[in-house]
């Protein structure tokens, strides 16, 4: 048989570019030439018809439109994964400002007036030159900051309150009212007139308005007249000319300086604590000067609230840097340059930004984690896809090889038809997450490209996807057929033995593992720039899955002696069939132990959040529900306590007496630093079945066995001795000798008789518990439910019988620690990494499935023919798919359950947890925990999908004719 032309050396024998193989075998036959090999006229050889990447892509339409999908789904995961990560740090940055009180948020500049009489600064005080003034100074904030002009204020208030002199005021306790005296600005746009007319006054005249809670609880109506003292020892006199009723109290017009809109009553604490009122008097603004004449050290404000809808979190801190140069930098002298005078710039904004950027820095190495999991599962089905491609292809490949094929031309030439595919995939799926993951406030996709969502981060993620899409087909396929190869002898698990680079590479990966979890357990996760600190967990599974594809032989070698004892060929042939497998083939298991790790450590992850979250609501309420009063020491009234446990799910009740502030005497002696604590006495019965149900503190009630005296008859006898249950720290300063202690509830002597980290009554880290029958004034103050209570009908049994108790529930107490965007943002990237690492698991069953779809499909028709039934067949392939999901299943399992106690120490999720509870009390952190479904349900499920799946390929080939496989000589 004459040799084929070949005008290039990398080009396959031939026909031009046409593809040689089974399915394009060449026209004619022996050498003979078709008629498009003829030299044209000019005695040149034309090019082929037909080009290779459309011929190819004809012929396996499926496969190519398999590929585009694999592509397009993780591509989109890969370009939506830092849009989603922006929009939720952006969210959280800008809830962060808004929620935060007013007080906190805005920027306040202040400047004192000097001593000076009210018409030598009418001018300067004026409505215009204040307005004119106040957008001067706004114009002068650097962005990023923006304000709403709607709740921004201006003017001039006494910084002292100043004393009502007039006698018709009201005096509680016989002390004077006081007033502050301010003029904001706009005040017609934030209030409605309720009696009178607006103030308007002067320098010299001064009117004002004043609130109608101010005025109920002043006893001021239109036409009053308030004295207050001058500086010179004269008296000030301002005419009340209106009440107005505030429009949004909570606005940051208003919320900045409650007293402006009701009135407080103030306590005096001497020798015994008196109340006086403490109110505000609004000022007309062409009044303002009239405060120079007053001994209440006025001064000017400018009041800005800012807005967040603009911010991103990239702003983060550029916003901080601007915020310290307003405070003391450059941008504070140009502001005090164009107030003309000492300006002081007060904020809490620094604050919040500073707690929000905490909050993420300590959020994002968690994230990081399961980013770099779905990554590198998704990473090994891709592989996948390509090693069975080059399988289907293997023979057409060696072919080519034989017949003269550069390597060079077979790779571009599967470059060609890889790129093909993943290129528009990859852009259809940078469409997608653009159109789908949008800026948060509703901006639309285009939106999010130009301003608001960088599209950077996004476009590489889906060129690395393609790009890994595109390389893998064409490097393996050159990597195997390097050199011509004839078809030889075995290639399975049992005979194959690792290359000496394989061996290296395992070692690297393991002294890569090793160090990143020894980082880990060091210095945890708070250095988001230590990318293999949060790969920690992926390597601890990559070098689990390397060792079981290393010892995979061995069990089937066990088992295969006592299988040929039993009766029957299926399963012997199911073992031999499962030991003959690729020894290139073991990338399944792979990435089955990926997915089944980066599940079990996310479930690990969710589940210590949520832990942490029991544990705090827990400890917050004492219980299912805690009733207690607004106002510390309020008894509970009489009847309380038997409605309560008469109330529909309420199955057991505890009844604490709190003293708060007890002052504690020490072993020591005076030379002791105070210290004070709550004082608890409890039941001891009830009191216990509550600790122990809850966890915190559990103790034997016979500790706090009562002593007999109590009540009222034992207010002489204060040297009787109490055993008492204390906090670490109140037990180191007791010591082990009874000591004297006084309270509202007693005098007598405590003893410790144990210590305990927590309790259920109180949420502080100090306390001293006693049993109450033995104090001295007892009277229950709080009520600690367990059950499944109704809140309705628990508030409703409450408040007929008293409004001055308040009932919490640990349910909603629970509700308020998710009210980060961080937070919920971060969870649903664990749940999304959980479900995507789930799919390409199944992935991953139905690739190794269908790599070796022909072959398992010819030896069923081969062993139908000897007899095998179509049952007998369904146990085969499902026998022969088994050990390796099995042993991936086992892998996964025990990975992921011993990573969990090895990269504990080094992950902590408190912020994650309780990121909007920085005062809460003491939970030892929020360690990660084995979550037993998230280790067990995956790894079933695993098995479960790859009998199935390998029952339908059975029942699938049943259904087929046997021609085409028993065909002599096809490459099937």
């Amino acid at each position: 048989m004459p040799r084929p032309r070949s005008s290039r050396p990398d080009q396959p024998s031939g026909s031009g570019d046409r593809p040689s193989g089974p399915g394009n075998r060449p026209s004619g036959s022996g050498g003979r030439s078709s008629a498009h090999d003829a030299p044209s006229p000019s005695g040149r050889t034309p090019r082929a018809v037909a080009p290779w990447v459309r011929t190819r892509l004809r012929t396996a339409p499926r496969a190519a439109a398999a590929l585009a999908l694999l592509v397009l789904v993780t591509a989109y995961l890969a370009a939506a994964l830092p849009r989603a990560v922006d929009r939720y740090e952006t969210e959280g940055l800008r809830h962060g400002i808004a929620s935060a009180a007013p007080r906190d948020s805005v920027l306040e500049l202040t400047s004192p007036l000097p001593v000076a009489t009210p018409s030598q600064y009418a001018e300067v005080l004026s409505p215009d030159a204040l307005r004119k003034r106040s957008d001067e100074l706004r114009a002068l904030l650097p962005d990023p900051i923006r304000t709403d002009p709607a709740q921004t204020a201006h003017g001039v208030r006494t910084v002292a309150r100043l004393e009502g002199l007039d006698p018709w005021l009201p005096r509680p306790d016989g002390i004077s009212p006081q007033f502050v005296l301010s003029s904001p600005s706009g005040l017609d746009r934030h209030a409605t007139l309720r009696q009178g007319r607006p103030a308007a006054g002067g320098p010299l005249r001064p009117e004002a308005v004043v609130t109608a809670k101010t005025a109920e609880a002043l006893r001021l109506k239109p036409g009053a007249v308030v004295h207050v003292p001058s500086r010179n020892g004269e008296r000030v006199a301002v005419t009340v000319t209106g009440i107005v009723e505030p429009h949004g109290p909570d606005a940051p017009y208003w919320a900045v300086e409650p007293l402006l809109r009701a009135p407080v009553l103030a306590p005096l604490v001497d020798e015994e604590v008196k109340y006086f009122w403490q109110a505000a008097l609004l000022l007309s603004p062409d009044s303002a000067a009239s405060l120079l004449a007053t001994a209440g050290e006025p001064e000017v404000f400018f009041r800005y609230a800012p807005t967040a809808d603009h911010l991103t979190a990239r702003d983060t801190d550029r916003l901080s840097a601007t915020l310290h140069s307003v405070g003391g930098g450059p941008d504070l002298v140009k502001l005090t340059r164009a107030v003309g005078g000492n300006v002081t710039v007060t904020t809490g904004l620094d604050e919040i930004v500073d707690a929000y950027r905490s909050m993420r820095d300590a959020i994002d190495p968690v994230v990081a984690v399961a980013v770099f999991g779905i990554g590198a599962v998704a990473a090994v089905v891709l592989a996948m896809t390509g090693g069975l491609f080059v399988a289907r292809r293997d023979a057409e490949l060696a072919l080519l090889r034989s017949r003269g094929a550069s390597l060079t031309g077979i790779g571009l030439r599967l470059l060609g038809e890889t790129s093909a595919v993943a290129v528009p995939a990859a852009a259809l799926a940078l469409g997608l997450a653009v159109a789908t993951v949008r800026p948060p406030g509703g901006g639309s996709g285009a939106a999010g490209v130009l301003g608001g969502i960088p599209l950077g981060p996004s476009l590489l993620a889906a060129s690395a996807v393609a790009l890994v899409a595109m390389l893998v087909l064409p490097l393996r396929a050159v990597v195997l057929h390097r050199r011509p190869r004839l078809h030889g002898g075995r290639d399975d698990l049992l005979t194959a033995r690792p290359s000496r680079r394989r061996t290296v590479l395992e070692l690297t990966l393991l002294v890569l593992a090793v160090g990143a979890v020894v980082s880990l357990r060091l210095r945890g996760t708070g250095d988001s720039g230590d990318h293999l600190v949060s790969a920690a967990p992926v390597l601890v599974g990559l070098i689990a899955a390397m060792v079981l594809v290393r010892i995979y032989p061995l069990p089937l070698r066990w088992l295969g002696r006592p299988a040929r004892r039993l009766r029957g060929a299926v399963g012997p042939l199911a073992l031999a069939r499962a030991g003959r497998s690729s020894s290139t083939g073991m990338l399944p298991l792979v990435a089955l132990v990926l997915a089944l790790t980066t599940a079990a450590f996310g479930g690990s992850v969710l589940a210590g959040v949520a832990d942490a979250r029991d544990r705090a609501a827990l400890l917050s309420t004492g219980g299912d529900a805690r009733i207690d009063g607004s106002v510390e020491w309020t008894p509970l009234p009489a009847g309380l306590t038997e409605t309560v446990r008469g109330t529909a799910g309420v199955r057991d009740l505890a009844a604490v007496q709190i003293e708060y502030g007890v002052a504690l005497p020490s072993h020591e002696g005076t030379i002791a630093r105070p210290m004070s604590a709550p004082l608890v006495g409890v039941e001891p019965a009830s009191y216990t079945r509550l600790a122990e149900r809850t966890g915190f503190g559990p103790f034997p009630a016979e500790l706090l066995a009562s002593t007999g005296k109590g009540g009222e008859a034992a207010t002489a006898d204060t040297g009787r001795v109490l055993p008492a249950i204390a906090s670490p720290s109140v037990a180191e300063r007791l010591g082990r000798e009874p000591l004297e202690v006084v309270a509202a509830a007693g005098t007598f002597r405590v003893k410790v008789v144990g210590v305990r980290a927590a309790t259920p009554a109180v949420r502080g880290e100090d306390f001293l518990l006693v049993n109450g029958a033995d104090l001295t004034r007892r009277a229950a103050t709080a009520l600690l439910v367990t059950g499944p209570v109704d809140g309705t009908a628990l508030r409703s049994a409450v408040t007929a019988r008293t409004d001055a108790f308040r009932v919490t529930l640990r349910s909603e107490e629970r509700a308020g620690y998710v009210d980060s965007p961080l937070q919920t943002g971060a969870e649903r990237i664990y749940l999304g990494a959980i479900g995507a690492g789930a799919g390409y698991a199944v992935v991953a069953v139905l690739l190794s499935l269908a790599q070796n779809a022909p072959e398992r499909g010819a030896l069923l028709a081969r062993l139908r023919t000897m007899g095998l039934t179509r049952r007998q067949g369904r146990r085969l392939l499902g026998l022969e798919a088994l050990p390796q999901a099995v042993l991936a299943a086992l892998g996964g399992v025990l990975v992921g359950w011993a990573a969990v106690p090895l990269l504990a120490p080094g992950v902590d999720l408190y912020r994650l947890a309780l990121a909007t509870a920085p005062g809460l009390a003491r939970i030892d952190g929020a360690p990660l925990r084995a979550d037993p479904w998230s280790l067990l349900v995956p790894a079933l499920a695993v098995v479960l999908l790859t009998a199935l799946a390998a029952a339908g390929q059975a029942w699938w080939a049943g259904r087929r004719g046997s021609i085409k496989e028993l065909r002599a000589g096809d490459a099937r």
